[in-house]
This record gives C-alpha cells, sequence and structure tokens, in this order.
C-alpha cells in the first residue's frame, strides 16, 4: 500500500507518508482510521515527498471537500505537508482548502524542516 501511516495517541500525531501511487480508496481509508481513532485534533504531518498518484481533478476536490467537512466537526489539530514543488499544481486546490482551517498549517518542500514544526507545535 502507498499511503502508510502511524496514529499516535501518547503524542497526539499523525504521520502519513505516501510511497508510490496513491489511490482515491487508500486516502479515503486512511481518513476513516483518523476519523475512528478520535485523531482529528492531533498534529498531523503528511510526506507526500516520494508520492505520486493518478486521481485527477474531481477526486482531488471530492477528497478537500470530506477533509474540509471535517473542520465544522471538531477543532483540527496543526498540518505541516511536505509536497516536491513538481507536485503542488496538483494539489493547489486541497491546499487552498486545507489553508482557510482555523489552525496552523504549512507547506514544506523538504520532510526535516515539516518534522521540526510539527514537533514544535503545541499538542
Amino acid at each position: 500500500m502507498p499511503l502508510h501511516w502511524t496514529i499516535d495517541a501518547e503524542n497526539r500525531l499523525v504521520t502519513a507518508v505516501a510511497d508510490g501511487d496513491v489511490a482515491r480508496v487508500e486516502v479515503d481509508t486512511f481518513l476513516d482510521e483518523m476519523v475512528g481513532a478520535g485523531a482529528l485534533n492531533y498534529r498531523k504531518l503528511f510526506d507526500g515527498s516520494r508520492g505520486d498518484t493518478t486521481m485527477g481533478p474531481d477526486d482531488m476536490l471530492e477528497l478537500g471537500v470530506r477533509i474540509r467537512a471535517f473542520h465544522a466537526l471538531n477543532p483540527v489539530g496543526p498540518l505541516a505537508v511536505v509536497i516536491p514543488p513538481d507536485k503542488i499544481e496538483l494539489v493547489a486546490r486541497v491546499l487552498g482548502m486545507l489553508a482557510a482551517a482555523d489552525r496552523p498549517m504549512r507547506v514544506f518542500e523538504q520532510p526535516e524542516p515539516a518534522q521540526r514544526w510539527i514537533d514544535a507545535q503545541p499538542k
């Protein structure tokens, strides 16, 4: 599976790493697991630096809408997203929808600065 994640309740941190071609069903499964674990308000680090997707604009928009709907349910935690420059255009709509949430969020090109930033955010 090209999307791997851990939900660390003790540290209130969700870490997801994309490694390969991530399909819509994998992202939906990840989101379902995060909701089921009650982790929406945890800090989140999404590392897409080694990932790719064949999802089209409609799938990306639907995912953005789904994630944005979570914000109406509960407070959401800080988010660090690692996206290489050549993938920014692909996920720009989703990032824009996520940036509208009332929470700290930053986009990085490399995993290390993203990890440092998310570690500095309150649990």
